[in-house]
């Protein structure tokens, strides 16, 4: 038994974005953990029409690149797919708020970039990290996988199914994000939640001078109504300024 990768879901309005999560957590709450894993990947295809390739009327902000910091996990998890709670075919999911985290890969005319890889890592809900320096290691949460990656498609979609970073000393709550597009370096950003207080208190976010660029790296996550347990879900587009090679 094996966890499939899914891919993301297109906001193409709040109340349409929340109400196809809670018709996922729904079906979910009801179906098999191998059948909630198939259909994961079936409910993912059926959120093309949530995308709108190219079609943006408004200047696109491209995101800034930012530090991978040094704690990029040392030693790759026995799974690294896009489902972050799970490892494995463990039945015992991690510790911590539930979040989705999707979005697009784009250029900086909106157009999707396709057979992107998108890597995610961040601490568990302890803090700590995949990394021999990142945190107590007796503390860790060995059913965490704290590292995932995801494919776009022809959409340039990703999706994660992770938690909700908590802060750690020195640090506000984020997520480390790097892509991959073919025939360029890899490009690493980070990007956090949106409206908490310790943001302006941290020393790579406050060095976003612009609040253009602050306001595109800060996700707002909204609970996902008719769910038990408060999963929330956001948006984080990663917009590079390159062109999408055929």
């Amino acid at each position: 038994m094996t966890k499939r990768a899914t891919k993301g879901i297109k906001k193409c309005s709040s109340a349409l974005y929340l109400i196809h999560f809670e018709r996922l957590d729904v079906i979910m709450k009801n179906t098999s953990l191998l059948d909630r894993r198939r259909f994961l990947n079936r409910f993912a295809l059926s959120s093309a029409f949530f995308t709108t390739a190219g079609a943006f009327a408004e200047q696109l902000t491209l995101t800034p690149r930012q530090t991978p910091g040094p704690f990029f996990p040392s030693k790759m998890p026995l799974d690294t797919d896009n489902d972050l709670l799970i490892l494995n075919d463990n039945f015992t999911p991690a510790a911590g708020e539930v979040v989705h985290l999707s979005g697009r890969v784009l250029d900086k005319k909106g157009n999707p970039l396709r057979n992107s890889v998108v890597e995610l890592w961040q601490v568990d809900a302890n803090g700590i990290y995949l990394h021999p320096r990142g945190g107590d290691r007796n503390k860790l949460d060995k059913n965490f996988q704290g590292y995932g990656r995801f494919l776009t498609g022809s959409t340039g979609e990703y999706y994660f199914r992770t938690i909700k970073p908590v802060p750690y000393p020195g640090r506000t709550p984020h997520f480390h994000l790097a892509v991959k597009t073919k025939g360029r370096d890899k490009f690493n950003s980070q990007c956090y939640i949106k409206g908490d207080p310790r943001n302006e208190r941290d020393f790579i976010f406050k060095g976003l001078r612009d609040p253009k660029l602050k306001e595109a790296v800060s996700v707002d996550f909204k609970r996902i109504a008719g769910t038990k347990t408060g999963e929330e879900a956001g948006r984080f587009d990663v917009v590079l300024g390159v062109t999408p090679e055929g």
